[in-house]
């Protein structure tokens, strides 16, 4: 659940500082302190597009697909024109850890969307190569 937005929340000022220190509580996992960078009722799309509504449900969705998963953040753009009410940040980067089975993994690309209002996390969209190197592992693809 989003900690609610109080004015003694810390927050920070720069857009993608507030992307990086997320992503860096979320990848503990801390979602509970992650929560407190992103805005009550912020939007989040998974890969898959599926929907969710908190740091919690991102880090209870990685635990049932990785034995554990990390980012190896490569670079964190902000996109010129923002405001205070929303600046787009993405953070790119490739994903590594271990598959349910503990197979390792890595070089797994991923790209993260995040909308930025007031210091507040308020949308963050998720995309990354699991789902295919899964159908490969399965034997459904090929790479």
């Amino acid at each position: 659940m989003n900690t609610p937005f109080t004015p003694d929340t810390p927050t920070l000022s720069d857009p993608a500082a507030v992307v990086d220190e997320f992503l860096r509580l979320v990848m503990i996992p801390d979602p509970q302190s992650a929560s407190r960078h992103t805005a009550p009722g912020i939007r989040i799309r998974f890969t898959g597009n599926r929907e969710m509504h908190a740091p919690g449900d991102t880090s209870a969705f990685n635990a049932k697909r990785y034995a554990w998963v990390k980012k190896k953040i490569e670079r964190t753009e902000t996109v010129a024109g923002g405001t205070p009410e929303a600046t787009v940040v993405y953070s790119l980067g490739t994903l590594y850890g271990a598959w349910p089975d503990g197979t390792a993994f890595e070089g797994n690309r991923y790209v993260d969307r995040y909308v930025v209002s007031h210091g507040l996390i308020v949308q963050m969209d998720v995309w990354n190569d699991s789902a295919e190197w899964l159908l490969v592992r399965a034997g459904l693809a090929v790479l």
